[in-house]
């Protein structure tokens, strides 16, 4: 079956499925090795040999260390219990449009006001329940026809957008069913996303007394992507610069630098990362730092204990006196008032 983006009508009494595509994340300590398999056998991502032997000795490796760290934040992701509220509450919004927006209005591609109820938005997972196919099941179920593929990346990669929605072809096709499908495979540049992100950094600098606001050095900082990736084409790393200007534009006076996290196997990946930036900015004898997680749009391992714990207590023996991270978008109004718009000017585009 040949995924098309094709353009939803919505002038009926038929619901339109928003599918939100994230990575995942382990529930309880017994899931780590099983979820860090599914990620290593996912060959977007790194192809080897023997695959699937590659993925079962790296998760077994890796599954200890990773339990440890997840019990520093609770014992498990938070990734399904925030998906789900963005989700429920996308589904809210999508269904309630204010009286101005284009959504209420007749005509191409609008909702007349008081046909409530035409969206329904499911979840699926990449690397963990509830996977992608147990959202397609209950999208057939459900009886939709019409959905809107809505990956929670803002910048695309092949190794996350694009896996996903690979993925999502192959369920499909198992299925054989003729959806009407409209993908989203990136919203870097949107004007309310990149509000959102305004928004946290803000938040972010208030925690920082007044008069030090002046010395704080910002970090962007992103997942990071094997060189090779955008050697072949991939427009992650354009699209995170994009994504930057965007935020510059509305806080021209901040001073930044972007930095990469989160890098695993014995490839090159891109650089500079987050932990050698750090030890940069306080050899420089910089004493305030603020990280913005820029590719994040949940909490998560990432942010929780890689940026929280891992960092902090790096910026903290290196001398920097005041070291903060972002709110992350997470369930606030701004992020799913952006979701909402994404989901719209999808639904406008031919």
């Amino acid at each position: 079956m040949k995924v098309k983006n094709s353009k939803l009508k919505t002038q009926n009494s038929k619901s339109t499925g928003v599918l939100l595509i994230n990575l995942g994340g382990p529930d309880s300590p017994e899931s780590v090795r099983p979820f860090l398999f599914n990620l290593f056998s996912d060959r977007e991502i790194i192809q080897l040999p023997l695959q699937k032997l590659f993925a079962l000795l790296i998760s077994s490796v890796r599954s200890k260390k990773t339990i440890s760290h997840y019990q520093e934040i609770g014992g498990k992701s938070p990734i399904l219990e925030l998906t789900q509220k963005q989700a429920d509450l996308l589904e809210k919004k999508l269904n309630n449009p204010p009286l101005n927006s284009p959504l209420t209005k007749g005509g191409h591609g609008g909702i007349k006001e008081g046909q409530g109820g035409l969206f329904k938005v499911y979840i699926g997972m990449r690397y963990w329940h509830p996977f992608i196919e147990e959202a397609v099941q209950k999208i057939i179920k459900d009886g939709i026809n019409q959905i809107i593929v809505l990956p929670l990346y803002p910048q695309y990669s092949k190794a996350t957008t694009g896996s996903s929605l690979n993925e999502l072809k192959r369920i499909l096709i198992k299925y054989n069913k003729n959806f009407n499908l409209k993908i989203i495979d990136n919203w870097f540049d949107n004007p309310l996303y990149l509000d959102a992100i305004v928004e946290k950094t803000k938040e972010g600098l208030e925690k920082f007394p007044l008069d030090r606001r002046k010395n704080v050095q910002i970090i962007f900082s992103a997942h990071s992507l094997p060189k090779r990736f955008i050697e072949e084409g991939d427009p992650y790393l354009d699209q995170l610069n994009l994504t930057i200007d965007g935020i510059i534009e509305r806080m021209p006076d901040i001073k930044w630098r972007l930095s990469f996290q989160s890098k695993s196997g014995p490839v090159e990946w891109l650089e500079p990362s987050t932990d050698s930036v750090i030890r940069k900015l306080a050899s420089e004898g910089v004493k305030e730092i603020l990280i913005v997680p820029i590719s994040f749009v949940s909490d998560h391992i990432e942010t929780l204990y890689e940026i929280d714990i891992e960092y902090a207590e790096l910026a903290k023996s290196l001398g920097v006196e005041l070291f903060k991270r972002t709110p992350s978008l997470n369930d606030s109004e701004s992020f799913i008032m952006a979701l909402a718009d994404i989901v719209k000017q999808s639904m406008l585009s031919d």
